[in-house]
């Protein structure tokens, strides 16, 4: 059975490349994943006809197969049948569906009439998945290129130091694969016609290789299009940066931007080398054997994660005797396939380290393997995609006041403290003062960060009384202002008004109300007794902050005392209809 579906797959792999090309202009939403084994399945067990589709093989396919073979019965039941029908219609629009086949019309009528029952199969599997999922938690089989398994190192480790944007981006302008990714798409050219057995034939794939600078391999049993893998993972990388596009039907076409690479925004820049980050799968090693391939699949990422655990630097001899042990661990035929790789490479992490060092996230200098900046960047965004949290923050010196008060306000005191003591050694504290006073002003509803802000602002001392005048301006800004030029004794300064104090105090509010049911109730009663409560609730509904009505609401579910209560509601119903 296992040649019979190597086979068939190979069979369908040209026209789901035709089909992933056509689906991108006329059908972005369909997941090409989804579609391919219902394919597959269909040609093993339906019709030896990739393109002979009858109202019964519908049925067969996704009620009985897909049930037993389909990986993510969540992502199924999502988005299946939809991919289904944009397959069917690229079929059809495409002249692809064969004699015999039922009309679009009726096999789309069947779809629809499945489509309770596929769900249904598939939210069974979910359950029965989950159930499964708890009994044998602890017995879980984790893959070569998971990060799961190191999270809790990975958590450990002490500050990442991530750099600017400004120097992100010039770096990527540097990075040999995106340039070759350029040039193969600037060569395509637009409406080129893609064929239905090899995206391009043997003389297009000739003078391909020679615009990359490939050297064109010698005639063996293969074809020249399985013959040449390295081309066809920068064409991949070129659809993962929109530098090709699909034109039309079997017809892709360079995007008309793509030739400005490299772009002179940094934003830009930036964006297209995130967009092509997953393009470091495409440096696992490639082998004759399918199964020895998988055996290697997550290489490139188990490369990553171990130098990263290294604090961004590993010896290149231990990276290699870790990875050779780690995949004969995660799979039976590891051994097999990391001798297929010597054999074929001379070193598995050849094909790994060339795509890295290409796409520049790592340098290997006297057999040590190194995360340059990039790299490092792009391995956080990895951990983050993980779910696994790390301690990243900008680097001291590019650190922006905001980046330094959203991650003071999440550190212990002392460590805040720390952090802000390095930033300020690099700038003269009036400038530093109206730079965070600037950064707090930006989002008024943020409570949190106007209230570290004042804090590391009110530390300053009178070195920061002219940026507090100028925060006088700002309504969010202004009763801290006027409160600390008041404890400066800075004359001619504004004292604090009782509107002032009341949004002091739903600042307060607001920041304990985000730790919880208890902490909030604390918070009350660190105001005054009842009547104090109450007197506040009937003039503090005139204050215009923006959390003023969720806090009225919350103080009113809240407090225990129903005469706080009854006083709270009837704030918020006079808060309401003043806005009214």
């Amino acid at each position: 059975m296992t040649d019979r579906i190597e086979a068939a797959a190979a069979e369908l792999r040209p026209l789901l490349q035709n089909f992933i090309l056509w689906a991108r202009e006329n059908a972005p939403g369909s997941d090409s994943g989804l579609v391919g084994p219902v394919a597959l399945w269909h040609r093993l067990i339906a019709s030896d006809d990739v393109g002979r589709w009858k109202r019964s093989d519908l049925r067969t396919v996704l009620l009985e197969r897909m049930p037993q073979v389909v990986e993510d019965p969540d992502a199924a039941a999502d988005g299946m049948v939809p991919s289904v029908r944009a397959y069917l219609t690229f079929l059809s629009d495409s002249g692809r569906l064969s004699k015999g086949s039922a009309s679009l019309e009726d096999l789309l009528a069947e779809l629809d009439g499945l489509e309770d029952d596929f769900v249904d199969a598939m939210e069974d599997l979910v359950v029965a998945d989950d159930e499964e999922e708890e009994e044998e938690f602890d017995e879980e089989d984790e893959g070569l290129g998971d990060f799961e398994p190191f999270a809790d190192e990975l958590s450990e480790l002490p500050t990442i130091r991530l750099r600017p944007d400004s120097e992100l981006a010039a770096a990527t302008r540097t990075t040999v694969l995106i340039g070759k990714a350029r040039d193969l798409a600037v060569w395509v050219g637009t409406e080129r016609r893609v064929g239905e057995t090899s995206l391009l034939d043997d003389a297009e794939i000739t003078e391909a290789l020679g615009v990359l600078g490939f050297p064109v391999p010698e005639k063996g049993g293969a074809s020249l299009a399985d013959s040449v893998p390295a081309l066809w993972n920068v064409w991949n990388l070129a659809i993962d940066l929109d530098f090709l596009q699909p034109e039309g039907e079997d017809t892709v076409s360079v995007d008309p931007d793509t030739a400005e690479w490299p772009f002179e925004e940094d934003d830009d820049a930036l964006d297209a080398w995130m967009a092509g980050l997953h393009s470091i799968d495409y440096g696992d090693p490639e082998l004759d054997d399918e199964e020895a391939t998988i055996a290697l699949s997550g290489l490139t990422r188990a490369l990553l994660v171990r130098v990263l655990l290294a604090t961004g630097s590993k010896p290149l001899a231990e990276l290699r005797a870790e990875l050779a042990e780690a995949a004969a661990e995660y799979d039976d035929l590891g051994a097999e396939a990391w001798a297929a790789a010597v054999e074929r490479y001379g070193d598995p992490l050849n094909p790994v380290l060339d795509w890295l060092t290409g796409y520049g996230m790592v340098e290997v200098e006297h057999d040590q393997v190194r995360l340059t900046p990039l790299g490092m960047e792009g391995v956080v965004h990895l951990a983050d995609e993980a779910d696994i949290e790390l301690d990243a923050r900008p680097a001291i010196d590019a650190m922006t006041a905001l980046d330094l008060l959203s991650f003071g306000a999440e550190l212990p005191e002392e460590e805040a403290d720390a952090e802000f003591a390095a930033w300020m050694e690099l700038r003269a504290p009036e400038q530093a003062a109206r730079d965070l006073l600037e950064a707090a002003a930006e989002d008024d509803a943020d409570a949190l960060i106007r209230v570290q802000a004042a804090s590391m602002v009110g530390s300053l001392g009178e070195v920061a009384a002219p940026a507090w005048r100028e925060a006088l301006d700002e309504p969010s800004l202004r009763p801290y202002a006027a409160t600390h030029l008041a404890q400066l004794g800075v004359e001619d300064a504004p004292p604090p008004t009782q509107a002032d104090t009341h949004w002091l105090i739903l600042d307060m509010l607001t920041i304990s109300a985000g730790l919880g049911r208890p902490e909030f109730v604390s918070s009350l009663d660190d105001i005054g007794n009842v009547p104090n409560l109450v007197n506040l609730l009937d003039v503090i509904w005139k204050v215009p902050h923006p959390h003023l009505e969720e806090l009225l609401e919350a103080i009113g579910k809240a407090h225990p005392d129903k005469q706080v209560g009854k006083a709270a509601k009837r704030a918020l119903f006079k808060a309401r209809s003043g806005q009214n």
